[in-house]
């Protein structure tokens, strides 16, 4: 045991065994291995893994000209249009922390969210900018420099400033000396959750966990290097559930959706070939109303993960009827969205639909990569039994898990910084 002990203390981490965990390495990656795959689509734009890259980094060198350091917050109020999923890479590669703002907020809670994380840069895109503009209104604290994401495919836009994505990007060189977080445990998201009462809580989310999150969904599900990924989950959503470097580690495709149409979203699924997408059971009954309305069965195998309430047995029912394969799995903000997921049995697809539709419906195991979850008395803390009945708290415990709430502005830098 004295031997072993000593040669644990001997031997010590070195730049050679030893890098942090970041999602950032995947994208990197992605540029290198496979450079003009496609990996990111809307509407008529399409970029290449090496394209993609090189915009999330000319966004830092962007940001960096703006003075954006290590710990400042970068908020963004977007759509699922490229220049969000840009900014789960540009902002971190800073070493600052995305502030992905959920786009159905009224100007209130945007205000206190802006405040609260003293956002230094929000991009915005001009959709949102009469939310946007009375928000900035009501802060108390320091006015975020406003940079506006065009659409063109929008028509007539009103921005705030003078400040625009696209011509900003383009006058940028590439930043290529950006670095992985020395700290695995740095700030690279926070993301607001809203309570029942009082303000939004600001969870803390850090790199190590986005990458394990990352990964796990891969293993969870399976995800081959071909997928085909249409953004029907909002990427303001606990970062899109991490599938943003889930797209990244493998070097799939991305297929951006500004807002959820259940006509547009079949449209894409037959020209792209959509192999994946996630959403609320809301979304799936959507999907399912269309494809029956159309009569117009989908050629290939499309699967889908379903999460955010309680799924109906009717919505599983009616997606395996139409020949979507969903899968049911549970998280939160605080976990990095999916950490359970309800793993499929050898045997069940021999068995009949009610019965599989009951099976598929339950939850759940952990995610891989996380290390518990049960379910405790919120006064004991002692489990309950799993008997279907006796209610409790479902607590989670392990590496994706937030890093903590961001209390309150004053200690926003420190927190985000790893202090």
């Amino acid at each position: 045991m004295t031997d072993i002990c000593h040669v644990n203390e001997a031997l010590e981490k070195t730049a050679a065994n030893y890098v942090s965990l970041s999602p950032l390495s995947f994208i990197k990656r992605a540029a290198a291995v496979y450079p003009d795959r496609t990996a990111l689509i809307y509407n008529k734009t399409r970029y290449s893994w090496q394209q993609t890259y090189s915009r999330c980094c000319r966004l830092a060198s962007m940001l960096k000209d703006f003075g954006i350091t290590r710990g400042d917050t970068v908020a963004v109020m977007l759509p699922n249009v490229p220049a969000i999923y840009e900014a789960h890479f540009g902002v971190p590669m800073l070493g600052a922390v995305l502030n992905a703002i959920n786009i159905r907020l009224d100007p209130e809670a945007v205000a206190f969210i802006l405040d609260h994380s003293r956002a230094r840069l929000l991009l915005v895109d001009p959709e949102y900018v009469d939310v946007v503009e009375k928000a900035l209104a009501r802060l108390n604290g320091p006015v975020p420099k406003v940079i506006n994401v065009s659409d063109p495919s929008q028509g007539e836009e009103r921005l705030i400033g003078d400040l625009e994505y696209e011509a900003l990007l383009a006058e940028q060189p590439e930043l290529d000396d950006w670095q992985l977080p020395a700290d695995e445990w740095d700030a690279i998201a926070l993301g607001y959750t809203s309570g029942t009462t009082g303000n939004p809580k600001g969870v803390v989310t850090h790199h190590r966990g986005a990458y394990l999150n990352a990964v796990s969904n891969v293993l969870s599900w399976t995800l081959p290097r071909e997928v085909v990924y249409l953004w029907t989950l909002p990427m303001f959503h606990c970062n899109g559930w991490c599938f943003p470097w889930t797209l990244a580690a493998i070097g799939g495709t991305n297929v951006c959706l500004r807002r959820v149409d259940p006509e547009v979203i079949l449209g894409l699924i037959r020209e792209h070939r959509v192999s994946h997408y996630c959403g609320a059971p809301i979304v799936h009954s959507m999907i399912a109303d269309a494809a029956e309305a159309a009569q117009e069965p989908i050629d290939h195998k499309v699967s889908g993960l379903i999460a955010g309430a309680a799924p109906p047995a009717s919505v599983f029912k009616r997606m395996q009827k139409i020949g979507f394969e969903l899968t049911h799995v549970y998280g939160l903000t605080e976990t990095y969205g999916p950490a359970t997921v309800c793993v499929k049995q050898d045997g069940w697809d021999e068995l009949p639909l009610e019965e599989r539709v009951r099976l598929n419906g339950r939850q759940g195991v952990t995610y891989p990569l996380q290390e518990s979850v049960t379910v405790l008395d919120s006064v004991t803390m002692e489990p309950v039994p799993a008997d279907g009945q006796t209610v409790g708290e479902i607590m989670f415990r392990g590496n994706i898990v937030m890093k903590g709430y961001l209390r309150n502005e004053a200690a926003t830098r420190e927190a985000f910084a790893g202090g």
